[in-house]
């Protein structure tokens, strides 16, 4: 097999006859800045959740098999260049963007932190290495995809935000909001990538109380560790600098912490032990 790259998380394979190889890792990242520590189980948790979630999911996939415990094959297809973000709760860069205006909110909306969206937004971004939100009309015009494609993808996310929020909240869980992203394959817009505990928020049911913030069983564990601590400020003042961040050493509370909630969530969510 032909290496070809390695992402934040997994590293991507050529396997042959139009079929790339996702082997996840254990690495983590948050902010765009990648860290020197491993969180251990998390490369198996989100092997496992994509084959979870791709076959629950009622949309065409590129997901063919599992392969191992951290491996998938998949079909190779031309990913869009527009990642889909679908919100259900005031909360994360929703939250932030509104401070400044621009964000557009359902009629009735509370902004009360964490506070349950009267309707899902769909609120994209682009994809590269530090993502901006876009609206339809920046959408269009940086031809990241067609009028119709837009419509399709609006459709389809927001659709399947709330099968997997279905899914959740039967597991104890509130599915907060989630990133998909698409491909075109045989000529059809195609779901792609992975789905997992890095590409939404997910809280637990029994602690939820709006106005302060949650308790993650996702990434954002990692996040709220440097927001509380200063060092997103530092990431920023770095950039700002045209300088790269450095990544902290992250606790190994916090690092275990991680792994057992990756760990339960997964076993929770679909009923099987890892």
């Amino acid at each position: 097999m032909k290496f070809l790259k390695s992402g934040k998380v997994k590293d991507i394979y050529d396997a042959g006859d139009e079929t790339l190889l996702f082997r996840f890792s254990d690495r983590v990242s948050a902010f765009d800045v990648k860290f020197g520590q491993d969180i251990p189980q998390k490369g198996r948790v989100l092997c496992k959740f994509a084959e979870f979630w791709f076959e629950k999911i009622p949309l065409s996939s590129h997901f063919l098999r599992r392969e191992s415990e951290t491996e998938i094959v998949v079909k190779k297809m031309q990913m869009l260049p527009m990642e889909c973000v679908v919100r259900g709760y005031f909360y994360g860069s929703l939250a932030d963007r509104s401070k400044s205006g621009g964000v557009f909110l359902p009629k009735g909306t509370d902004t009360t932190l964490a506070a349950k969206l009267p309707e899902p937004v769909f609120d994209p971004t682009t994809k590269s290495e530090h993502d901006i939100s876009v609206d339809r009309a920046t959408a269009l015009g940086m031809n990241l995809v067609t009028d119709s494609q837009y419509d399709w993808l609006e459709s389809a996310s927001v659709q399947t935000y709330k099968t997997m929020a279905e899914i959740a909240d039967a597991a104890g869980f509130i599915l907060a909001d989630l990133k998909l992203e698409f491909g075109m394959l045989d000529g059809e817009i195609t779901l792609g990538d992975s789905i997992g505990p890095d590409e939404y928020r997910l809280w637990p049911k029994a602690s939820y109380k709006t106005g302060q913030i949650q308790e993650a069983y996702d990434k954002q564990l990692l996040r709220d560790w440097l927001v509380a601590n200063g060092y997103k400020k530092q990431f920023d003042d770095a950039r700002n600098k045209n300088a790269e961040p450095t990544a902290p050493e992250i606790p190994q509370e916090v690092v275990s912490k991680m792994t057992r909630r990756y760990v339960e969530a997964y076993e929770r969510l679909t009923g099987l032990r890892l």
